[in-house]
């Protein structure tokens, strides 16, 4: 790929100097641009969608830099590529920085309120949390012969996720958001990247994977019980500082993030990745151990 991309650099009167893989579909060229490797025109296209919409909104993203013929992708073969300038800024290292948790719970929220003009003009995957508990996560939980989560377990937060489903509003998401998709400079934020997943579902997901993803994090400096509950709490206050969560919202976040451990184990026993199947199951116990805690935190 490195030699494709080099090739093709020319289309944007661009010389290599520079070329580095940051991402497996993404390349760092000369220090100032990026681009992004796609296979599916249909998702490249929607997400320079996405990017102008939230340009418009005044939503920090990466601008798109047109080839020399005025195009806003190139194609290779059966390969598109994306050309964009770098955002400046860097992704949050310090976990136990409360005043970046709120910053992150701001940066959520003013991501949701630009996303609901993107949901009147562009079609999006109307997703299902429930749905998909119910459906390929339980049939690989049984063929998995219930080891990384008993059915007892599965049944009662299912059961607890249905009789709240309803009552919680859904949207245009992220669905992968942590540290590594939104950058921040001198304290600020300075940009969001990275939209090929998002779809239609419950908003506190965003919000739930987020802090989950946090306990997941392999570092000497991990969190403490104590220290992710305040930034829980953090967060949730950020996020509340722009837009509100209702009490049915708060209440279900528990149940909400021990579902997205519960879906990310059996997504990894899918692709026999045993040991981050492992942590994830680990982390729904420890939430799942601590609810009364998260919702102490959120009150």
């Amino acid at each position: 790929m490195k030699e494709v991309i080099e090739e093709i650099l020319s289309l944007w009167g661009i010389e290599k100097e520079h070329l580095l893989q940051i991402y497996p579909s993404a390349w760092e060229i000369n220090h100032s641009y990026v681009i992004k490797i796609y296979d599916n025109r249909n998702q490249l296209e929607r997400n320079i969608k996405i990017s102008t919409i939230l340009s418009d909104c005044n939503i920090p993203v990466a601008e798109i830099v047109l080839t020399k013929t005025g195009e806003k992708y190139a194609a290779h073969k059966d390969t598109y590529f994306l050309m964009s300038k770098k955002l400046r800024g860097s992704n949050i290292s310090n976990l136990k920085d409360k005043e970046m948790a709120h910053k992150m719970g701001c940066a959520i929220a003013q991501l949701h309120s630009a996303f609901a003009k993107c949901e009147k003009e562009i079609a999006f995957w109307d997703n299902s949390l429930l749905k998909e508990m119910k459906g390929w996560v339980r049939e690989i939980l049984i063929n998995n012969e219930w080891q990384a989560v008993s059915r007892e377990a599965y049944s009662q937060v299912v059961e607890t996720l249905d009789a709240v489903y309803d009552y919680l509003p859904k949207q245009l998401i992220h669905r992968d958001v942590h540290f590594g998709n939104f950058l921040f400079f001198e304290g600020n934020l300075s940009g969001y990247i990275d939209f090929d997943l998002c779809q239609r579902n419950i908003r506190i997901f965003d919000i739930c994977y987020f802090l989950t993803g946090l306990l997941a994090e392999e570092t000497n400096d991990a969190l403490t019980k104590d220290e992710w509950l305040e930034i829980v709490k953090s967060v949730v206050a950020g996020y509340e500082s722009i837009m509100n969560l209702s009490a049915k919202e708060k209440s279900a976040i528990p149940c909400v993030m021990e579902c997205i451990e519960i879906l990310c184990a059996a997504y990894f026993i899918s692709i026999k990745d045993t040991k981050h199947a492992n942590d994830a199951s680990a982390i729904f116990r420890h939430v799942r151990n601590c609810e009364q805690e998260i919702l102490n935190a959120l009150s």
